[in-house]
């Protein structure tokens, strides 16, 4: 696998019944106010994508590791797909089962995870197959962006890159700035 090395980003959207889901993901990139996601097709992030057409893209800072493994082996899609039977499960309450705290979103109707001290309100700008199969390119253009005043340089509405501390996934393994922090259930090695 090329995770070669970005950050954690926890999507929030609402299920049909208006519950919420969390997926973990790490293959995110941003380029101005727009965010790409890689999204494997057999969870329920992309059908919720895809109806919804908004999220919130929760980024947890390196402490919370262990909550985003928690989520790790965990599926939205009830039944389990068969690609996902063997290593995942359904849990309908993905906040309880990491012990994360649902927030109000302002922008969008997905809610926020109060835990992350960036969290991003996006509308869904497109979705297309990726060409290799299994996973949709998602395209989201932020609207509102929240960050914790403890990682803001005081004054102003920049993140203070001294004091923010993402967490990254690099080759299945959970790393903060500086040394690893853990692995995941699926690392190899």
């Amino acid at each position: 696998m090329l995770y070669f090395g970005t950050p954690v980003v926890l999507v929030t959207t609402r299920n049909t019944d208006g519950s919420a889901n969390i997926t973990p993901m790490s293959s995110a990139w941003a380029l101005g106010s727009s965010v790409v996601l890689g999204l494997s097709d057999n969870g329920q992030a992309v059908p919720n994508l895809e109806r919804e057409r908004e999220c919130v893209l929760n980024l947890p800072s390196a402490p919370l590791w262990e909550d985003v493994e928690r989520l790790a082996p965990l599926t939205g899609r009830d039944p389990v797909p068969a690609a996902k039977a063997d290593r995942y499960r359904h849990v309908r309450d993905k906040f309880a089962a990491a012990g994360l705290t649902p927030q109000p979103a302002e922008t969008v109707r997905a809610p926020r995870i109060a835990e992350c001290p960036l969290q991003l309100e996006a509308e869904v700008v497109s979705i297309e197959p990726g060409k290799e199969g299994g996973f949709q390119i998602v395209e989201t253009l932020v609207r509102r962006v929240h960050a914790a005043e403890d990682i803001t340089i005081p004054g102003t509405q920049h993140i203070d890159t001294g004091r923010w501390h993402p967490l990254l996934y690099v080759f299945r393994h959970y790393f903060g700035i500086g040394e690893r922090l853990g692995r995941t259930f699926k690392a190899e090695t």
